[in-house]
This record gives structure tokens, C-alpha cells and sequence, in this order.
């Protein structure tokens, strides 16, 4: 079996997929970490030099890369890719894979985010009622994407908390 996480950046696909792979045994895989370390450029650096297009073609044909060998394998997506192409019609298609989407609560994600806004698509956002309100409109455009998860599992400030709720989903 093979762990596919979406949700919306900050949501802990990374921090949640990274300790449940230990607790399993299994392999982590971060794509954007991935696609950084294949193209030897940020994802910042691509955003800025090649565009977003440009990258979400690198997220498809690293991803079909990667779940072609995986195998004990969690993986985390970006927040955007399952958004693009038919990503999740194709994910939730593949044999020996469930995806799994961290629903965040908003004033959760904003706070996390605001903090560390690093992240190309909101870098440009200087107060967090903008951020806020940012986010509450991509939630709202993604979530038809997010919710075609095979377990939808609520992320909340406990990471231990969340680790039990998707194991028992598992289960």
C-alpha cells in the first residue's frame, strides 16, 4: 500500500506524512522537495523563472515517475497539485494507492502561513486578513479537487492527534 497527501499548504501533508512513514516503515517522498533536488532550483526559483504552467508539468511528469516504483511509499503534494490536469481522477485510479486529504481548519492554515510566507502565492501578501482571505478563496476553488479523496481526515494542531485519526481511517 502506497499514501498519496493533498490538502492546502501548511496543512502538514509534509510534517504528518514524514512521521506516519516512521511509524509505518514506509518511504517518504515530499515532491516538492523532489522536483527541487531533479531540476536543482527552488520552487520558488521555478515559479519565478519558468512560471507556474512550466511547474505544474514538472509536478505531473515527477509524480507518474514516482508512483510507477513506489512501494510502502507516502507521498506528499503540493497544495496546487492535485488541481491540475485530471490528477486526482488518475491518483485515485492507481492500484495499491489512497489518498488522503488533511482538511485544515482556516484560522489554522492562516496562522502557520503567516508566518513563514515563503511560498510563491502568497509571498506578495502583506496582512493576514489579505491572507486570510487569500487562502478562504483557494479553499473554496480547490476543495472540489480535495474532497475527491478516498479518506478525507481532519488536520488539527495535534500532530499525534491527526496520526491516530488517519490510522484509524486506514484501518
Amino acid at each position: 500500500m502506497n499514501l498519496i497527501f493533498i490538502g492546502y499548504m501548511a496543512s502538514g501533508k509534509s510534517t504528518i506524512g514524514q512521521q506516519l512513514a516512521e511509524k509505518m516503515g514506509f518511504k517518504f517522498i515530499d515532491l516538492d522537495n523532489y522536483i527541487e533536488v531533479c531540476e536543482k532550483m527552488s520552487v520558488s526559483d521555478i515559479f519565478k523563472t519558468k512560471g507556474e504552467i512550466h511547474f505544474r508539468k514538472l509536478e505531473q511528469s515527477y509524480l507518474k515517475k514516482i508512483t510507477a516504483s513506489a512501494d510502502k511509499t507516502i507521498i506528499a503534494l503540493g497544495g496546487g497539485t492535485p488541481c491540475f490536469y485530471n490528477t486526482m481522477e488518475w491518483l485515485n485510479k492507481l492500484d495499491n494507492f489512497k489518498t488522503i486529504y488533511l482538511r485544515t481548519n482556516l484560522d489554522i492554515l492562516t496562522d502557520r502561513l503567516f508566518l513563514n510566507k515563503t511560498r510563491p502565492l502568497i509571498s506578495h501578501l502583506e496582512t493576514k486578513e489579505a491572507l486570510k482571505d487569500f487562502i478562504a478563496k483557494h479553499l473554496f476553488e480547490r476543495s472540489y479537487f480535495y474532497n475527491q479523496a478516498s479518506i478525507v481526515v481532519e488536520s488539527t494542531t495535534s500532530e499525534e492527534e491527526t496520526i491516530n485519526n488517519i490510522l484509524f481511517k486506514l484501518i
